[in-house]
């Protein structure tokens, strides 16, 4: 099979394509497999506390449960006199968001997303799985009034732990380019929610604040880039990084991005092979686990219980032009976006679909980028108000129509599971015996 960046070009044409969808090198394809198995878990944990929160806010003993999701901590002259489920989205959110970072970055600077050859396409198909599920939610709540429209950017997120395990459950063996494509879709998702926090979801500024925190941010990256990796000097400038951010009026996850854009990703100049991987990487391996299995979940338990009310109550929830529009766009915004914009790019004279992926595998990978939760509960919290109807409302729908895709993708990929067991083994024959798989041999 040719490489990516030599492509066959169809006669008479002097436009250069490359292949979409194509198999990656094969360090990255074993960090990303390492990735998505931890990741895995991680979704496990959340589904877990997901139906925990449920299944508590809607029992006799609910009362309990709103009380410990508003029980007030903190130190109030720096806006922090916060609920626990305030600390969950605003603080234990922001190690999610600064593994996020850390990921984009390796991504774009030493994966394998720096060559535009393997970026194009996962870039442009998030983009479209932006898009497309923004615009059904503006048109399906155009007369519903401003309030509704804030939550446009709601069904717009990606949930990479919640679609892991949604294939671990179905057991599927998705081919190496349809993981990657999975997991490169999910981290530009990310970078473009963070942007849509940070511009269209940020009330006021304190200038002042705001000033102050680029000095502890500044005194972080200058540490980092020293590759200095001291927790005692590093946690506390994150910290008030942090805070600084959050008393400034900026959601505080987007200090998390920032502190993850600092660490270096490259290995310093002459390291000892031990010393091989990037501050970034270490820092990945060691934070991974905390966001994964503590962070996301801890923030699903407290964003996830809503008191449904029964069928009446479910039902006057859905009927809610907000709640529409969030289902809508996951369901069906997601799967358009997705799988529309990967279509258009490898009609265009720049890409083609890898022969070994079938077009049945982009759109079941299209439905599962309909399974949102931790950002669409978040930016649902930003844009309503926590505790408000329109909130309440989006949290039911935005758990129907993760459910609703994540069944739909089931569907499609279980169907494919027979064929990609055949694939997954024949990807691991080293014939050769070089300790590397043969298909990933040029």
């Amino acid at each position: 099979m040719p490489s990516p960046e030599h492509s066959p070009t169809p006669p008479g044409s002097s436009a250069r394509r490359f292949l979409s969808l194509a198999r990656g090198s094969y360090p990255e394809y074993r960090r990303i497999a390492e990735i998505l198995r931890r990741e895995t878990v991680g979704g496990a944990l959340l589904l877990a506390a997901t139906v925990v929160a449920l299944a508590w806010a809607n029992s006799p003993w609910s009362s309990g449960y709103f009380a410990l999701r508003e029980l007030r901590l903190g130190y109030a002259p720096w806006h922090l006199d916060l609920t626990l489920g305030a600390w969950a989205a605003d603080g234990l959110l922001a190690i999610f968001f600064f593994v996020a970072g850390l990921e984009l970055k390796r991504e774009f600077v030493a994966g394998d997303l720096r060559r535009p050859a393997t970026a194009i396409v996962p870039v442009v198909a998030a983009c479209g799985g932006v898009a497309m599920p923004a615009i059904l939610f503006a048109l399906l709540n155009l007369g519903a009034g401003g309030a509704a429209l804030r939550g446009w950017a709601v069904p717009t997120a990606t949930d990479i732990a919640f679609a892991l395990a949604v294939l671990a459950v179905i057991s599927t063996h998705l081919p190496a380019a349809l993981r990657t494509f999975l997991l490169t879709l999910a981290v530009v998702d990310d970078l473009l929610a963070i942007g849509i926090i940070a511009i269209f979801y940020t009330d006021g500024l304190d200038f002042a604040a705001l000033g102050v925190a680029v000095v502890p941010l500044a005194a972080f990256a200058w540490l980092v880039q020293r590759r200095v990796r001291a927790w005692y000097l590093l946690v506390p400038l994150a910290v008030a990084t942090w805070a600084l951010v959050h008393a400034s009026g900026i959601h505080p996850t987007v200090a998390g991005v920032l502190l993850g854009f600092a660490v270096p990703v490259r290995p310093q100049a002459g390291a000892r092979s031990e010393e091989a991987p990037g501050l970034a990487e270490r820092f990945e391996h060691r934070f991974r686990p905390l966001s994964a299995g503590v962070a996301v979940p801890v923030f699903a338990f407290f964003s996830a219980g809503v008191a449904v009310g029964g069928l009446d109550g479910l039902g006057s929830a859905l009927a809610d032009s907000v709640a529409v529009g969030i289902v809508v766009g996951l369901v069906l915004g997601k799967a358009i976006g997705v799988f529309g914009a990967t279509w258009l790019v490898t009609k265009t004279r720049h890409a083609d679909l890898d022969p070994d992926v079938a077009w049945i595998d982009v759109f079941g990978l299209a439905l599962l980028g309909g399974v949102g939760f931790t950002v669409s509960l978040l930016v649902a919290e930003l844009g309503f108000g926590a505790g408000s109807p329109h909130d309440e409302h989006a949290t039911v729908a935005v758990l129907a129509g993760s459910l609703t895709a994540a069944v739909l993708a089931a569907v499609v990929l279980r169907a494919r599971n027979r064929h990609y067991r055949r694939v997954d083994a024949a990807e691991n024959v080293d014939q050769d015996g070089d300790g590397v798989p043969d298909a990933f041999t040029p």
